[in-house]
């Protein structure tokens, strides 16, 4: 009971990730934060999972070393954005044509 009442606010919250995610942001830092909420949570989702089968842990190491890559890359991507056109604005990134 207790870890079915978890999972639900588990799956409510990486449903508020994908609803800031799908929303359109004024900065990209924002919508980056929404994709690692939503990552965070579906981690936390395949490990409650696993724990409750009693599977093996090894995915979730992968998993765990595939987000802290993701968020780095992210982080780089965001600097990079900033040192070329001075800021974060998702607005200017229209003007690019990204």
């Amino acid at each position: 009971m207790k870890a079915m009442t978890l999972m639900s606010i588990m799956v409510i919250s990486y449903i508020c990730g994908l609803i800031v995610f799908f929303s359109m942001r004024k900065h990209l830092l924002l919508t980056l934060m929404g994709v690692e909420f939503m990552m965070v949570n579906m981690y936390m989702i395949m490990f409650l999972n696993f724990l409750s089968y009693g599977c093996e842990f090894y995915f979730l190491i992968f998993f765990l070393v595939m987000l802290v890559c993701e968020g780095s890359l992210s982080l780089s991507i965001l600097v990079s954005l900033i040192r070329s056109h001075g800021n974060d604005m998702i607005n200017s990134l229209y003007l690019m044509l990204w």
